[in-house]
């Protein structure tokens, strides 16, 4: 599985990358901007994008409205990583074209079950 992963937090890109790393069978790019997750993901073959909400300049929500008005990533399924776990902010990335939004803090040991799960969960439904 290739997965785009847009945070601007180095530390958090550093946890993902290692924590997505355990996973032999995914492949994970990372980008600290909303602008490159757009730029990358337009350029490149994902199967899926993990955004941020919360980005200086271009933030998730818009990031992700972006993608989804594009043709080249409109089918690309979207999955939020964030710290606001209000249930109004899960309802805004799913009203943006979110498939699921998971929570931070996450466990790194177990962030690649919950984002394969999440998937597989938007795919069944």
């Amino acid at each position: 599985m290739r997965l785009l992963c847009a945070d601007d937090e180095p530390d958090i890109r550093a946890i993902l990358r290692l924590a997505l790393s355990l996973d032999p069978e995914m492949e994970v790019e990372m980008v600290d901007s909303g602008h490159e997750a757009i730029a990358r993901a337009a350029a490149g073959a994902f199967d899926a994008i993990l955004l941020d909400g919360m980005m200086p300049g271009l933030d998730g929500y818009e990031t992700c409205r972006i993608l989804k008005a594009n043709p080249a990533t409109a089918h690309v399924p979207v999955l939020f990583l964030t710290a606001k776990t209000q249930r109004d902010e899960a309802r805004r990335a799913l009203s943006v074209g979110a498939v699921a939004c998971l929570t931070k803090p996450f466990d790194p040991m177990t962030i690649g079950q919950e984002l394969r799960a999440a998937l597989l969960a938007a795919r069944s439904a």
